[in-house]
């Protein structure tokens, strides 16, 4: 990383004996045009304001005060600007004591160790690295065990279509101002998004834990729409692997996005989608249901039937349902299952 370099204080301005605005002639020294109050440096001020600005963005406090400062000594001290700037300034050294306050509090608390303390509270850049570093190194993990199950191609098609998925769930969490963290990627199991959902409510959280089959559905029509181009397996695979995932998905029990997706559905809204499931799997299904490559992994949609018609009896059913998370997850399974009849991988055991 290239440390960054500041830029040396502006050079004091000439003199200005006209006023920038009305052209009325200025004794040396003045600081605003008594005539028209425009401030005769207002441009030199501009400059000093905004790397005062950027030094804090920076979060380098001792540099940006010094800035302000500087610029103070071009106002006039009866203005406005001048009472803010100064305000400001004593907002920093406030700051900065405040600083100075915790660094000599952790020294007395850890003693010897206090340089090893310190540092970690400075670490704050470092630590958030270390949490990338675990977001990568699940990822990497998780290609790398398909690679060596499935080869490279698959395993990199597979990781992605559930990067999306997760990404999903990650931007839904994100868009309602909630504190999230990067999808942790076990190789082998699963992938997750960890989130905080203190006070959300029915339909937040359904639409949270239906924005991941929804990514994932848009990552699997990208797949087929590449396949009916290209006529290459692969994305055929893909395009079929992550429709029958993302519907895997919606069953409604434990963990599964399905799960938290039903607690805003009514009861008659549940036996409603499983009796769409049990219709869609009549419909789609092939003439021998013991013919596995012609079913094609349609029994998926047997069990979220199964699974919503055991959620109709349950006591977590909301007093008023949510008609928008209805058609939503109505929706995901009735794309998904199309997705899923138009890709048939025949053949595969």
């Amino acid at each position: 990383m290239e440390a960054t370099v500041l830029p040396p204080e502006p050079a004091a301005p000439a003199t200005i004996n006209s006023c920038p605005n009305c052209s009325h002639w200025l004794p040396d020294g003045t600081l605003a045009c008594p005539d028209c109050h425009t401030l005769t440096y207002g441009q030199h001020l501009g400059v000093l304001a905004a790397e005062a600005q950027q030094l804090e963005a920076e979060q380098k406090w001792v540099e940006a005060r010094d800035r302000w400062r500087s610029a103070l000594k071009w106002l006039p001290q009866d203005t406005r600007q001048a009472a803010s700037i100064q305000q400001h300034v004593t907002a920093i050294d406030q700051r900065l004591r405040a600083d100075e306050d915790t660094k000599a509090k952790w020294t007395k608390r850890l003693g010897p160790f206090a340089p090893v303390g310190l540092f970690l509270l400075k670490a704050k850049s470092f630590i958030f690295l270390i949490f990338k570093l675990k977001f990568f190194l699940g990822i990497f993990s998780f290609f790398g065990l398909y690679w060596l199950i499935f080869g490279w191609k698959f395993a990199l098609g597979f990781t992605v279509t559930i990067f999306i998925h997760e990404m999903g769930h990650y931007v839904a969490v994100k868009r309602r101002g909630l504190k999230a963290d990067l999808p942790m990627f076990i190789p082998g199991m699963r992938a997750y998004v960890r989130w905080y959902s203190q006070g959300t409510s029915r339909e937040d959280l359904a639409a949270i834990s239906l924005a991941g089959p929804l990514f994932g559905l848009a990552a699997g029509l990208v797949c087929f729409a590449i396949y009916w181009q290209t006529h290459a397996t692969l994305f055929l695979v893909l395009a079929n692997v992550t429709a029958f995932l993302n519907l895997l998905n919606l069953i409604p029990i434990l963990g599964l996005d399905g799960a938290q997706a039903t607690l805003a559905l009514s009861r008659m809204q549940r036996g409603m989608i499983a009796i769409t499931c049990v219709v869609f799997f009549a419909l789609t299904a092939g003439r021998d249901p013991m013919a596995y490559s012609d079913v094609n992994n349609h029994y998926i949609l047997l069990i979220i039937a199964a699974g919503l018609g055991w959620r109709c009896f349950t006591n977590d059913a909301p007093e008023e349902p949510h008609s928008t998370s209805f058609i939503y997850f109505m929706s995901l399974i009735l794309v998904l299952g199309l997705l899923l009849h138009l890709t048939p991988v025949v053949g595969l055991r």
